[in-house]
């Protein structure tokens, strides 16, 4: 099955697309190619860069905040377990506490290294980090792999605060959607969201083997879904074909 998400609001958009950086950093640091550690470093910058937002970090710790009230009013309920219940919490007051220790924005200490701030402003140059560009960072990327993943370890560290709260806090988000197996008629498909409830994210599993693509579209008040296929001209055209998939809407 293929997972698509749909965020209804922006805050919810950009923990997805840090979500994905983080995932992406993770793997590309694992590796021992230069290539991958330059776009690591790449990696990096990306997430300096949408969370240069003034707001994300108060934004997060509130969040964090909220799903700890809401775990601590579980507490005396007989069908949930104390003991599940305290490692949970004590896992949103690690991320609030290594947040909360963070001076500034993500990677704000890293602005202070004019070597890193050199490739960074050359990044988005095409062809910007030449060796007759950046010699420093040419001899860097000769280096042993193992020096260069320490080097990126410890400038990813300074970021690792945000990505834990992130992860944790998608995390418990999708697990307050139930996933509900629904039909999309001549490949169209419509629901109105039940009214009182506000919905953060669109979930929607979709078997491969279908050869469909989700144009998902959305408010807090109805979530409408065309599935497309993406044909031999490299454009997509709208199915009108009858497709099932899972959906979980997540608040």
């Amino acid at each position: 099955m293929i997972l698509y998400e749909y965020p209804f609001n922006e805050r919810i958009r950009t923990y997805l697309r840090l979500e994905h950086l983080f995932l992406r950093l993770a793997t590309l640091m694992g590796r021992q190619a230069p290539l991958d550690h330059h776009f690591a470093l790449t990696t990096i910058f990306e997430v300096m860069d949408v969370g240069a937002r003034a707001d994300l970090k108060s934004d997060v710790m509130k969040d964090l905040e909220k799903q700890k009230q809401i775990l601590n009013s579980y507490r005396g309920n007989p069908a949930i377990a104390e003991s599940v219940l305290d490692k949970v919490i004590a896992q949103v007051e690690g991320c609030f506490e290594g947040l909360n220790a963070t001076p500034g924005k993500a990677g704000q200490s890293l602005t202070e290294n004019d070597w890193l701030m050199s490739i960074r402003s050359r990044v988005g140059i095409p062809g910007g980090t030449c060796e007759f560009d950046l010699p420093a960072y040419f001899a860097w990327q000769h280096k042993e792999p193992e020096k260069r993943m320490a080097d990126l370890h410890r400038w990813a560290s300074t970021l690792a605060p945000l990505a834990e709260s992130i992860h944790l806090l998608l995390k418990m988000l999708r697990d307050s959607g139930s996933p509900q197996k629904v039909v999309a008629v001549g490949g169209q498909f419509q629901q109105n969201l039940p009214q009182g409830r506000t919905f953060q994210l669109l979930r929607l599993a979709l078997d491969p083997a279908l050869e469909m693509i989700p144009e998902i579209s959305g408010n807090r008040l109805m979530v409408s879904i065309r599935l497309m296929r993406h044909d031999a001209d490299d454009r997509l055209h709208a199915s009108n074909a009858d497709g099932a998939f899972e959906l979980a809407l997540c608040s």
